[in-house]
């Protein structure tokens, strides 16, 4: 039988791109497209996918227990690629709450009515697998030297990233408690099309494109490994396919990268392709160095060499291929950029769905 693949936060940025993935190369495959539409969930990002046979849109809460018991067991759900979660550091120190709730009690909540029905005794389907997201961030920071690796002790530094330690740590108990069918993936940070503007990339896009200040924590120097998204959905589809249950995968894109080079490197492409600002000047002037961000990480580096060696998994698109890509789809999209830039698609989907968003 093919599968039924529940993808929670699917009106996301990483699960939109999944979804679409799984739509044009797994058409067989059911998918059940789960979102309570926070304010980082956009079904536009989903255009041109329609209801039917193969793919299901329900608006819900992951933390609401019974609603997901039942939808499991409606759906006969063998497959789950679980993104949905609270992820923008900065609004985890505003507001932790949030995060505790959404990433630990809702990974709980998925996790309980995945072993009610496919631990008990009346479960005839595939054989399943629950395949748990998650990030760099729990291991904390590195130094100027080595990797993050699946053995790396977790040491998570802000809320957000000890609420996805949690959910880590809770998806890994269900496998040797009670055998529950788990894989887990820590990856960089992605970038790509549909990312909410909140996220460094697209919002230094935005404000560069537009002649606004172009914010930049602290010295900069900040290091990050970058990832394309769609090579990180392909990775996780690759997990799902083929991976161990009860094994962790970190999926990383051998790009590492200062955030200040990032920065530049946005400014420059636009001034290739949209000309200097009206005052002739470049936009690197632009930058202006704000306080930085409470407990921030210096750097962070993936060792990808497990789902290489054992899955043969690769990213296809380096940093400046791939920067540029997104650049030129964000150029293309400005009407999905201007409606998430001025919240008016939240009012759109409010009146589709009768109430106001979260």
């Amino acid at each position: 039988m093919t599968p039924t693949i529940l993808v929670t936060g699917g009106c996301g940025f990483i699960g939109a791109n999944f979804v679409r993935l799984i739509h044009a190369e797994r058409p067989g495959w059911r998918i059940i497209n789960v979102d309570k539409l926070t304010y980082a969930g956009n079904p536009q990002n989903l255009a041109g996918i329609e209801e039917g046979e193969n793919y299901r849109f329900v608006r819900v809460d992951i933390c609401d227990a019974p609603a997901m018991r039942q939808l499991f067991f409606e759906e006969k759900v063998d497959t789950v690629a679980h993104f949905a979660a609270e992820s923008h550091v900065d609004r985890s120190i505003a507001g932790p709450a949030a995060f505790i709730e959404t990433n630990i009690l809702g990974t709980f909540t998925l996790l309980e009515a995945a072993r009610s029905l496919w631990l008990g005794s009346s479960w005839q389907g595939n054989a399943p697998c629950f395949l748990h997201v998650s990030t760099d961030e729990v291991y904390g920071s590195l130094g100027t030297g080595g990797y993050f690796t699946e053995t790396t002790a977790y040491a998570p530094r802000s809320p957000y990233s000890a609420s996805k330690a949690s959910s880590d740590h809770l998806a890994a108990a269900y496998f040797h408690t009670y055998c529950l069918p788990v894989r887990i993936t820590n990856c960089s940070n992605n970038y790509g099309p549909y990312q909410f503007p909140e996220k460094l990339i697209p919002l230094i896009f935005n404000n560069a494109l537009h002649g606004k200040p172009l914010p930049v924590y602290g010295d900069g120097k900040n290091i990050r490994d970058w990832l394309y998204v769609k090579d990180h959905c392909r990775a996780i589809l690759l997990v799902i396919e083929q991976g161990k249950d009860g094994e962790s995968y970190n999926i990383g894109g051998h790009n590492e990268k200062q955030n200040i080079e990032v920065v530049t490197t946005i400014c420059d492409i636009l001034d290739e392709k949209r000309g200097l600002l009206p005052t002739g000047r470049p936009r690197r002037e632009l930058i202006a160095f704000v306080k930085d961000r409470l407990g921030h990480d210096r750097r962070y580096a993936i060792d990808p060499a497990k789902i290489q060696a054992e899955l043969g998994w690769q990213p296809e698109m380096g940093f400046a291929s791939g920067i540029a890509a997104t650049i030129d789809w964000y150029l293309a999209n400005t009407a999905w950029v201007n409606a998430v830039i001025d919240g008016s698609y939240q009012k759109y989907y409010t009146e589709m769905y009768g109430q106001a968003l979260a």
